[in-house]
């Protein structure tokens, strides 16, 4: 059942950290090496988040340039995007393919030699909406395998590609290896539901201040509209924030936003965050696990 109401005009008054407004969390999406392939059977190649607008190979011919883009975040975008967190000592989430990262063992040594923590982006970067449920079911689990097993640690999230399918919620749960789910764009803070008779914990997310936005259709052109976008964001909610807790996921790919003359925007941001005391920069699991601490089932019920 659809809810149209959530919070409605009666958000939490609970703080973040530190009486901070709002919780940030940057967002990698890894998926290179798990998306369609001809090699990997699916009988074409991937057609989306690439610097063209439409496929210009024939549907079942193998394209290399797409190939080649995809390439380019896993041997370029992904490590400018690794130093500068680095450098700046700031935390990140990632939202981790589990066939990317089996696939390129440097990028799995890298994330598992930093705090960041990881969120199961499928086994591989498909739609779960075509999935049946016992492929979808196993998809899960082994997602929640094969992170554990290249980054020695398990991810604490699930998160689809794009869209879940009717079951797919409902199968996190039953594997139990999940803390929560980011399988909804419909709120800007956490919040439970009841999942067969067990409270799950919902953190939405967001393709509104993602870096999509530059391949798509959100009219972001440049690394200063780019900036200047997120920086507006935080700013509205930051306002917000005094009064209730807001929560912003900026998404990010490193194909996309990996690229110099766009992350020179993300740099903007970072600056524009820089020493602000009503923002808290933080992981997703870390926001999770304030979540339970500050507004727990019970209390929400209550």
């Amino acid at each position: 059942m659809r809810d149209f109401v959530g919070y409605a005009n009666r958000p939490p008054t609970a703080r973040w950290p530190n009486d901070a407004g709002v919780a940030v969390n940057f967002v990698l999406n890894y998926e290179e090496g798990s998306e369609y392939s001809l090699a990997d059977g699916d009988g074409r190649s991937e057609t989306a988040l690439i610097e063209v607008n439409a496929a210009r190979v024939p549907a079942g011919s193998r394209d290399f340039a797409s190939e080649s883009m995809y390439e380019y975040g896993s041997r370029v975008g992904f490590w400018r995007l690794y130093r500068l967190f680095r450098e700046r000592g700031l935390p990140l989430t990632v939202f981790a393919a589990a066939l990317a990262l089996e696939r390129n063992d440097d990028v799995a040594r890298a994330i598992a030699d930093t705090d960041w923590d990881l969120v199961a982006h499928g086994y591989r970067w498909i739609e779960h909406y075509r999935l049946d449920e016992a492929t979808e079911r196993d998809h899960i689990a082994r997602a929640h395998a094969s992170i554990e097993r290249t980054t020695g640690r398990a991810p604490q999230g699930w998160y689809c590609r794009y869209s879940p399918s009717a079951n797919t919620r409902r199968l996190v749960v039953e594997h139990g290896g999940y803390g929560y789910d980011s399988d909804a764009y419909n709120d800007e803070i956490p919040y439970w539901l009841d999942v067969g008779g067990i409270q799950h914990l919902v953190l939405p997310y967001s393709l509104v201040t993602n870096d999509a936005k530059i391949l798509g259709s959100g009219g972001i052109q440049n690394a200063a509209d780019y900036a200047q976008f997120l920086i507006d964001s935080v700013d509205v909610l930051a306002a917000e924030g005094r009064a209730t807790p807001r929560m912003m996921s900026v998404g990010l790919h490193p194909r996309v936003i990996g690229h110099p003359g766009r992350i020179a925007g993300l740099i903007k941001f970072l600056d524009h965050l820089a020493g602000r005391n009503d923002i808290w920069i933080a992981r997703r699991a870390d926001i999770a696990a304030h979540w339970r601490a500050v507004m727990p089932p019970s209390e929400v019920a209550a």
